[in-house]
């Protein structure tokens, strides 16, 4: 019983990966669309989309903060969900770093938000 869920889990797993890598255009798309509702909050974005450039398998979007804290930022990155849906992802975190569904981009800058904001001002409270 426990073996026919883990290959099923397996099996969902490669499909969304397979996905996630071959949608590129479709992330950065996605990227773009949170980097435009990022700045307005104030936050720095670079975009890193060329994979020739950058050498990576997925697009990637830094969301800094900018001034004295340059080093306090995220890297965004949209993987595939179920039921063709897509998410944004804190890269490097695997799916373990979900940030927000892609659906909503003002709820997604949102979540970022309060994400950056908890790094920079650990001891606030910012949700």
């Amino acid at each position: 019983m426990v073996r026919g869920a883990v290959e099923r889990v397996s099996r969902w797993w490669l499909v969304l990966e397979a996905r996630t890598l071959g949608s590129h255009d479709v992330a950065v798309r996605r990227l773009e669309v949170l980097r435009v509702a990022m700045m307005p909050l104030g936050w720095r974005c670079v975009a890193l989309y060329d994979r020739r450039e950058f050498r990576f398998p997925v697009p990637l979007l830094w969301v800094y903060a900018s001034g004295h804290a340059d080093d306090i930022g995220a890297v965004v990155t949209v993987r595939a969900l179920p039921g063709e849906a897509w998410g944004y992802f804190e890269a490097g975190n695997g799916r373990t770093g979900f940030i927000s569904p892609c659906g909503d981009v003002k709820a997604a800058a949102q979540a970022l938000d309060v994400l950056l904001k908890h790094r920079l001002f650990p001891v606030r409270e910012w949700a």
